[in-house]
């Protein structure tokens, strides 16, 4: 919780304007692990750490008190996204635990709230009720393999528009021609007057993001972590994704 409210706080000295915050992380924690790589001649290895994601054994905290927290603590707006394991994310609890945790979040007034395209219909149609005018709808989908063409995302994002008030997809990229697909995609809607992001997780995913201004892009996600490996999955930093736009005098 203390690593969320921190993270908020240098995504606001950086020039943000909304802040996500994941409720699904807090049940994860974060270990070092060490490698080496290279030839069996201990001289020629090379010692490689990486950090892995591995579920708590003790749930220390309470849902509700979370998001008080989270209320009192972050100055900007926020996304409440519990993401589940089938996108991407990390929630261990059933689906209805976790779609108890968005109406909770809904419940709380929160500016945005992350609401899956996969979720049962009924369940999610009772979500989006619930949010009414106080809370804006973010509908997301979330692949692990490339995009199969720039037709299938204008499509996606077409079909998703009246599910939410802004579309989020987000694809596996691997580089120039995933990453070309996503950005055909978003030149193809800018001018549709739709609010969307798409976005890439791996080489040429940060495409849409650095570019998003010319794009018609809503919404950037970004990291407040500058580690050279954010960059390599497709994610960029704030305060550096800013000083872009301003070097390409997009901002």
């Amino acid at each position: 919780m203390d690593d969320m409210l921190a993270d908020a706080a240098r995504a606001t000295a950086a020039g943000a304007d909304v802040v996500e915050a994941r409720l699904d992380m807090l049940y994860m924690h974060q270990v070092v692990v060490e490698s080496e790589q290279g030839q069996s001649d201990a001289r020629s290895r090379i010692r490689k750490t990486e950090i892995k994601l591995l579920k708590r054994d003790d749930i220390d905290f309470e849902i509700d008190e979370v998001l008080s927290l989270l209320e009192a603590g972050i100055e900007l707006p926020v996304i409440l996204t519990c993401r589940p394991s089938r996108q991407g994310g990390h929630f261990p609890g059933t689906e209805e635990e976790r779609c108890d945790i968005l109406r909770k979040a809904i419940e709380s007034g929160v500016s945005w709230v992350d609401l899956e395209m996969d979720i049962k219909k009924n369940v999610r149609e009772e979500l989006v009720n619930l949010a009414g005018q106080t809370t804006r709808i973010i509908c997301s989908e979330h692949f692990d393999r490339e995009p199969d063409g720039s037709d299938e995302i204008v499509s996606r994002v077409k079909d998703m528009s009246s599910l939410g008030d802004l579309v989020k997809l987000c694809y596996k990229t691997s580089g120039k021609r995933s990453g070309l697909c996503l950005f055909e995609s978003a030149w193809g809607l800018k001018e549709e007057g739709l609010n969307y992001t798409i976005m890439g997780l791996g080489n040429a995913g940060d495409w849409t993001r650095i570019h998003a201004p010319v794009l018609g892009i809503s919404m950037v996600y970004t990291t407040s972590e500058s580690d050279p490996r954010e960059t390599s999955s497709g994610q960029i930093n704030t305060t550096e994704l800013i000083s872009a736009w301003e070097m390409l005098e997009y901002a």
